[in-house]
């Protein structure tokens, strides 16, 4: 910006006279520029984008919840006048003020990903898998599936047959139902009983190829009452078997 001079010519000394207001509406400017700074703030560049709020908000249960560009975001259960959850949150599934709604409801409150129906569908694919491995001897996958104190009885017995020098061969012909038996939170895992029913060929076979136990033409039914466990508070959703029971 240049200086006003006396002996400038006359035009300077006319804008002259025009910046002294333009600098005076600036400075204004300015002043009013720093104050609204001072009461909105700044942005630093460190501040989380939208999805990232939206994501703590899912992930905390608030209720201003935002869906992400490109999903949906399934908004929450609607509550009854009590508070509590909506009588048909369980349809299908578990009947109202029963034991395994209430269990559920207790899952759900540590989990809020559960959902039973999905649950299922993985606890009937796990069922077949475990079956068909403990037959196979395949302690690797059992390994993932199991908790510590079945795989261990259930290794013994796979040792115990290879001694024998037994093979055992089973045949999934169709699992006909699966449905939860019970339901409840204990202190940060989730514990849920399902009950299966199942039609499968099973029969074992010495080194020889004769039948030890079993029929390898006969389609039995099988009925087994599982149970599996979770840490709600880990990051790994995997569930594992903690405990079985055939029922004759």
């Amino acid at each position: 910006m240049f200086f006003c001079r006396t002996n400038a010519p006359a035009l300077i000394r006319k804008q002259c006279d025009v910046d002294i207001y333009t600098i005076i509406f600036l400075a204004l400017a300015v002043f009013i520029f720093l104050r609204l700074r001072n009461v909105l703030g700044q942005r630093s560049g460190a501040e989380r984008p939208p999805f990232d709020r939206a994501a703590r908000d899912i992930a905390t249960g608030q209720d201003n919840v935002v869906p992400l560009p490109g999903s949906t975001v399934e908004a929450p259960m609607a509550p009854s006048a009590d508070g509590a959850p909506a009588a048909d949150r369980w349809k299908d599934i578990a009947a109202p003020g029963t034991p395994l709604a209430q269990g559920l409801d207790a899952i759900a409150a540590q989990d809020s990903s559960f959902d039973p129906k999905d649950f299922l569908a993985g606890a009937k694919s796990a069922y077949e898998m475990i079956v068909l491995a403990f037959a196979n001897g395949d302690r690797r996958a059992l390994k993932d599936l199991l908790s510590p104190d079945v795989l261990e009885g259930w290794e013994s017995v796979i040792s115990a047959r290879e001694k024998a020098e037994h093979k055992t061969e089973t045949r999934f012909v169709s699992i006909d139902k699966a449905e939860l038996v019970s339901a409840e939170a204990r202190d940060k895992s989730a514990v849920v009983t399902v009950r299966f029913a199942s039609q499968m060929i099973s029969v074992t076979r010495d080194k020889t190829g004769a039948v030890v136990d079993g029929n390898a033409e006969k389609v039995s039914d099988i009925i087994d009452v599982w149970t599996f466990a979770r840490d709600t508070a880990s990051r790994d959703p995997n569930w594992k078997l903690v405990h079985t029971e055939s029922v004759a």
